[in-house]
């Protein structure tokens, strides 16, 4: 009988390839449908995903095969999701294409919290977004709706 674990190689857009155990790339509903059809013989590609974006996606997932306790995935997943807007922007575009709902919802819960209680200025600047309104449109914005920034 072998207890050896069946590994998955999964290959990054800048040709970083990541050998891990099955369970581990089963976090992704895209990667689990590739090897459930029998369209991953050898090498995975993910194109969209970089490796420096991937090895982060896989020490999430990992740590969610390995962890049983809640409470301390719980206090971990706080943690790791600490991380510059730029990498979490690029975070929950590769949960968004491998299909990993739980790392989906926790990174855009950290985005959520970045936003909540701040002015749209505050937000601007913590996701480097330009101001695209052309002088005094912004002021009409603001009067039209001035509930909204009540």
């Amino acid at each position: 009988m072998s207890t050896e674990k069946k590994m998955i190689v999964l290959q990054s857009s800048d040709n970083e390839t990541f050998q891990i155990e099955e369970a581990v790339a089963l976090q992704s509903q895209m990667i689990k449908h590739m090897v459930e059809d029998d369209c991953a013989d050898n090498t995975i590609p993910l194109p969209n995903v970089t490796g420096a974006i991937l090895a982060k996606v896989l020490e999430y997932c990992q740590k969610h095969v390995e962890e049983g306790g809640e409470e301390a995935l719980r206090a971990w997943d706080a943690d790791f999701v600490n991380f510059d807007t730029n990498t979490l922007y690029d975070v929950i575009m590769a949960a968004n294409y491998l299909n990993i709902k739980d790392l989906l919802e926790l990174t855009a819960q950290k985005t959520a919290d970045l936003i909540k209680g701040k002015t749209p200025e505050e937000i601007r600047e913590t996701f480097n977004i330009k101001n695209d309104f052309p002088p005094g449109e912004e002021e009409e914005v603001r009067r039209k709706n001035s509930w909204a920034f009540e």
